[in-house]
């Protein structure tokens, strides 16, 4: 991957991921992760996440909400925790092959984009 490239992740679509997709490397993940401050690589290496402490408990509803409309219209869907009333954790993963293709790199790009009611200061 050009490095070039992933900067440019939130204007790119997800595609859809056959069976016989192989995941992506270490190396790989932690290129992309290179332009999404904050997202962690799980130490499985099958998913990456992020915790966001938003303003109050409606804050986090909303921005779930966002999130669902873009994960639909890419097709590509995150798994969204939300405990203590405002402590929202995003994971992604391509469960179809095991483990990260760019599309959790695309959906986190689109995700980091979007408006956030967040707790200052940030934790």
């Amino acid at each position: 991957m050009d490095p070039s490239d992933a900067k440019a992740l939130s204007q790119r679509k997800c595609k859809p991921c056959e069976g016989g997709t192989i995941p992506l490397t270490e190396k790989e993940a932690r290129t992309y992760l290179q332009f999404l401050p904050g997202w962690e690589l799980d130490p499985n290496r099958a998913s990456i996440r992020k915790l966001y402490v938003m303003k109050h408990f409606l804050a986090a509803v909303k921005l779930i909400d966002t999130i669902a409309q873009v994960a639909e219209a890419e097709d590509h869907h995150p798994d969204l925790h939300l405990t203590g009333y405002r402590k929202l954790l995003i994971e992604l993963s391509t469960h179809a092959i095991k483990g990260l293709s760019e599309n959790d790199f695309i959906l986190a790009s689109k995700i980091e984009n979007l408006p956030k009611e967040l707790k200052e200061p940030l934790c």
